[in-house]
């Protein structure tokens, strides 16, 4: 699976984008989905994933109610809506994807096999 992240860039604090994760080479529909970040000196965290059907959702805390994850299986595509951005949200932002059969919970980053490249997103206060 081939990964490709888009949709970041420059906003003021209270402000929204939407990225998109597109991928290839595979049935998108076969793998959970997340989304990780990565701020600079800090540890990549979870932010959100979605199953394979889109039937189940998880967020970390910080981004719970401004942040939805959302999927378009016929399109190969995943979604971030995020509104009312914080300066804390700056980061990359890497869309991730795993098996769906897998057991272990959605937010632990070494379970995802396939990762974008990321996509810049910088809050300013």
């Amino acid at each position: 699976v081939q990964l490709q992240a888009s949709g970041g860039g420059l906003v003021q604090a209270g402000g929204s984008l939407r990225l998109s994760c597109v991928a290839s080479g595979r049935i998108l529909s076969s793998y959970v989905m997340g989304w990780f970040r990565q701020a600079p000196g800090k540890e990549r965290e979870f932010v959100a994933a979605i199953s394979s059907s889109g039937g189940a959702t998880k967020y970390a805390d910080s981004v719970k109610g401004r942040f939805t994850i959302s999927r378009d299986n016929a399109e190969n595509t995943v979604y971030l809506q995020m509104n009312s951005l914080e300066p804390d949200d700056t980061a990359v932002y890497y869309c991730a994807a795993r098996s769906k059969y897998s057991i272990r919970s959605f937010a632990d980053h070494s379970t995802y096999t396939y990762w974008g490249q990321g996509t810049q997103v910088t809050v300013s206060s």
